[in-house]
C-alpha cells in the first residue's frame, strides 16, 4: 500500500519572535522536536517517529518555549539527541515519500541541516530523497475557516473529534491533527494538493 509522511517542528522561540522573524541577536530556530506520521491512502497511521533534539546554540530553553510546548529543559537535557543525529534519522524516514507540513517547516528543516553541516557535522540522508510540500495554502483555500488556525487546532476549527490524547505545539499531536484534517478534506471528496504523491510503503 502507499504511503506518504506528515510532520511538524517545534523550535526555539522568545517572545515576539514570530513578529520579528527571528531577527533579534542569537534567536535561531533550533529544533526541539521533530514529529511526523507515516500514512498509508486510507489516512491511517503506518508508523510514528517523534524525537527530542539538544539546541547547540541555545542550549537553555527559553521559559516562553517551555510553556508554549511543554517540553521542560530537564527532558531536553535526558532524552534529546544531537541535532545532525535527529536530522539524518528524520530524513531518512521521509526517503522516496511526498513529506507534506502545514507551514514551511521544510525551511526550518532546511536551516537546521546547514548549520549542522557548516559546523562539521554529518547529516545522513538528504532532501532530494524526498518531495516536501507545503499543504497551508490548499488546505486554507479549501476550507477558509482554518485560515487562522494554527496545525494543533485544525481538527477543533473543522469541528472533528479530538485526534489523540495531547496538547498543540507538541510536534506529534500537532501531526494527528494535520492527519485528521486531511482525512476529513479528503472524505469530502477534495483532492489533495498539486505536488502531492505517494510512494510504495517501506515494508512493501
Amino acid at each position: 500500500m502507499s504511503t506518504f509522511v506528515v510532520f511538524d517542528l517545534e523550535f526555539t522561540s522568545w517572545p515576539k519572535a514570530l513578529e520579528q522573524d527571528w531577527g533579534a541577536p542569537g534567536q535561531l530556530r533550533e529544533i526541539v522536536q521533530i514529529g511526523a506520521l507515516r500514512l498509508n491512502d486510507d489516512h491511517c497511521v503506518v508508523e510514528e517517529y517523534e524525537t527530542l533534539v539538544r539546541p547547540t546554540v541555545n542550549g537553555r530553553l527559553s521559559p516562553y518555549f517551555t510553556e508554549l510546548t511543554g517540553i521542560s529543559q530537564r527532558a531536553v537535557d535526558r532524552d534529546g539527541v544531537p541535532a545532525a543525529e535527529a536530522l539524518g534519522e528524520f530524513l531518512g524516514f521521509c526517503r522516496d515519500q511526498s513529506v507534506l507540513s502545514y507551514g514551511n517547516d521544510m525551511v526550518v528543516l532546511g536551516e537546521n541541516v546547514g548549520w549542522a553541516r557548516a559546523r562539521g557535522e554529518q547529516v545522513k540522508n538528504g532532501f532530494l530523497d524526498a518531495a516536501f510540500v507545503n499543504v497551508r495554502p490548499w488546505l486554507n483555500a479549501v476550507a477558509p475557516t482554518t485560515a487562522r488556525a494554527n496545525v494543533g487546532r485544525l481538527w477543533s476549527t473543522l469541528g472533528l473529534p479530538e485526534p489523540r490524547t495531547g496538547q498543540e505545539h507538541s510536534a506529534l499531536f500537532d501531526c494527528y491533527s494535520l492527519a485528521a484534517a486531511l482525512d476529513h478534506l479528503s472524505e469530502r471528496g477534495t483532492p489533495l494538493p498539486e505536488g502531492y504523491r505517494t510512494a510504495p510503503s517501506p515494508s512493501d
